[in-house]
């Protein structure tokens, strides 16, 4: 009997510290064995058990048509945006969401006031203005200066921080489609002094700019089956989800900068000189990058009086989720036409300044190439007939652009670890049109996916 009760009281004991150690998980996963109905939504009509898509699976879609001026001697971009709204779903919608990522730059953002401050021992001028907000700070954001419908009239909207809401003037059913316009400016940042993923580069002893115009249109928020619109607010840390569609994009600025894009170029034949567009004739099928734009015409670019006169840019890109450009008086632009294994030729292309010319042009748009081969045989066929590396001092990607770092030293010469930094980080960034590019998963919500699967591939 005795020993009946010393195991029951052992058996409790054992118990309770069974409970209280599976109460107190270790790992920030939770239980090891908690069921993922949370995580993961059963499957519906929409979604299947292996996650490919249900019989009755939709995805939103929006068409942008945009308009832009770039004012390289005040850094202000102007816009004017037409968006075509796609209702796929089966609902009825009352109200559209979009994202304005450039007021993670505004007085009132909240990436300002994320991270405690501190006083250290030795601080720059730069290092101490952070410290406080600063007044210069009401200048930068979106400025918004009119949404209308198709028919002129104004629509009422809603701006909290870095989203906003548009009031439909009338319920937008399902298979129905919205038109409305949007005007708007921002000044571009300096990325280097107020960070962010897009901005400008000031090279102050040549006057000279590298413009990198990324996540800067007022652009749709995703709308889908399992947690409905994902208007989640943008700090400059997780990145964003997206909406499928098609661009047409005209930029203007001066006629002595040279433009790289996400899509292909309509009028090359107008915006080009007669060698350069013989050149990138040639590069159609060159096996070897071919100089569009030559170092030496980048150094005398950047040398000769700045012109005041402009020029257009066209660019079409179909069934992307995103769209960005860079623009300077500064670039290279190398290209060469690769060959996958389907058969589909995509232009490699490289722009870059004299300052990264030795690694860039022996190697960018080789490595470029030989990413697509690789990621398309290990996940999937590459869809776009564009793959693009700028030299920018960062690493960042979008649709068939991507925005990479790997400068030699002033007198041209580079360690072996710059060269295979840079070689890495093209790689990297080229691999993001895979995941999340082309797979569209959330990088908001799921902050580790693209770059865990992109990572994999990477290596």
């Amino acid at each position: 009997m005795i020993s009946r009760l010393i195991f029951k009281a052992s058996y409790v004991v054992f118990l309770f510290a069974s409970v209280l150690a599976t109460a107190q998980p270790k790992s920030n996963h939770g239980y090891k064995f908690e069921q993922l109905g949370q995580v993961l939504p059963d499957p519906n009509n929409y979604r299947g058990m292996d996650g490919a898509p249900g019989p009755e699976y939709w995805q939103q879609r929006a068409d942008y048509d945009i308009e832009c001026t770039l004012d390289t001697e005040n850094q202000r971009l102007d816009g004017l945006e037409k968006i075509t709204y796609y209702n796929h779903s089966p609902h009825t919608l009352r109200y559209l969401w979009l994202q304005l990522d450039e007021n993670e730059h505004a007085a009132d953002a909240d990436n300002h006031v994320f991270d405690p401050s501190s006083m250290g021992k030795t601080m720059s001028g730069a290092q101490l203005s952070r410290l406080e907000k600063s007044e210069k700070l009401e200048k930068f954001g979106h400025k918004i200066q009119e949404i209308k419908d198709e028919n002129g009239n104004a629509l009422q909207y809603t701006i909290n921080k870095t989203m906003m809401r548009i009031e439909l003037p009338q319920p937008l059913k399902p298979d129905e489609s919205f038109d409305f316009s949007i005007k708007w400016y921002y000044y571009i940042t300096d990325r280097f002094d107020q960070g962010g993923r897009g901005g400008y580069e000031y090279f102050k002893d040549q006057d000279e700019y590298i413009f990198t115009i990324t996540q800067w249109y007022p652009r749709l928020c995703v709308y889908d089956d399992v947690t409905g619109w994902q208007n989640k607010q943008f700090t400059g840390r997780g990145e964003f989800a997206l909406t499928f569609g098609n661009f047409v994009v005209k930029m203007t600025l001066p006629t002595d900068y040279v433009v790289g894009s996400t899509g292909e170029c309509l009028n090359y034949s107008t915006v080009l000189s007669n060698e350069e567009l013989a050149r990138w004739k040639a590069a159609q099928s060159a096996k070897e990058p071919i100089e569009i734009v030559t170092l030496d015409e980048a150094k005398k670019n950047e040398k000769s009086k700045k012109s005041k006169d402009t020029k257009t840019w066209i660019y079409k890109a179909d069934n992307v989720r995103d769209f960005a450009w860079t623009a300077s008086r500064k670039f290279v632009w190398d290209a060469m036409a690769h060959f996958t294994e389907e058969g589909k030729r995509v232009m490699c292309m490289s722009y870059y300044a004299k300052e990264a010319y030795p690694i860039y042009n022996r190697y960018s748009t080789k490595v470029v190439a030989q990413t697509l081969d690789t990621y398309g045989k290990f996940s999937i066929p590459y869809p776009y007939p564009v793959a693009i590396s700028v030299e920018a001092a960062n690493g960042m990607e979008y649709p068939m652009i991507c925005f990479n770092f790997g400068r030699a030293e002033e007198d041209g010469t580079y360690t072996e670890r710059a060269k295979y930094g840079a070689i890495s980080v093209i790689i990297h960034e080229v691999g993001h049109n895979f995941f999340p590019m082309i797979v569209n998963s959330d990088e908001r919500q799921w902050t580790w996916m693209d770059e865990g699967l992109n990572t994999f591939y990477n290596f």
